[in-house]
């Protein structure tokens, strides 16, 4: 099983648009692959611009939102590479695609890092911070699980929730129940209030 890092991707289209969205960057070697689904911005802004750059987000809500559609997040710019990274990040890592895998689902683009940087250090996220990011990943794949097993992982989930979230985690588990009510059909929400 491959080491698959949760990030938040940055890339730049040719008139320098940015696109930000979370990704699972799949460790091969000293290279990271980056797998995006077609149709994608992400596969558009890397043929017209071969880097991307990864953060790893110290506030949740961060890809809570950029999976429920708020993308309007703080970014800087990259050190090496041009591009923009997240301002308020752990740490982030700078790459150059250095080979690409086409595919007429899933392209896979081979990225060398260039640069990479931590900006504050990094304990752990708790229970409830981890549960936000399950939960998001499970919302980028309602199209492809059946309802009953999103709603039977969102109800373990919200165990964490309930006992260690605070008022951001809070705030991005509710973003994600709205995207999972609406898909859905719901009005009932998994964590009670």
């Amino acid at each position: 099983m491959p080491l698959i890092l949760e990030t938040v991707v940055t890339t730049l289209s040719a008139d320098g648009a940015m696109h930000l969205v979370p990704f699972g960057l799949i460790r091969e070697g000293e290279d990271f692959v980056l797998a995006p689904f077609r149709p994608s911005p992400t596969i558009t802004n890397l043929t017209e611009r071969p880097y991307f750059c990864a953060s790893a987000p110290s506030d949740v809500r961060v890809i809570a939102g950029v999976v429920t559609g708020r993308r309007d997040w703080p970014v800087v710019d990259c050190d090496r590479i041009p591009g923009k990274r997240l301002a308020e990040c752990f740490g982030h890592a700078e790459f150059e695609v250095a080979g690409i895998e086409d595919d007429e689902t899933r392209p896979r683009y081979r990225g060398r890092m260039v640069h990479a940087q931590s900006h504050v250090p990094f304990i752990g996220y708790n229970r409830a911070q981890g549960a936000v990011i399950e939960a998001a990943i499970l919302s980028t794949r309602l199209h492809m699980l059946e309802p009953d097993k999103i709603l039977t992982e969102m109800a373990y989930h919200a165990i964490a929730i309930q006992k260690t979230a605070g008022p951001a985690e809070r705030e991005a588990w509710d973003w994600i129940e709205d995207k999972v009510a609406a898909a859905l059909g719901r009005s009932e929400r998994v964590l009670k209030a």
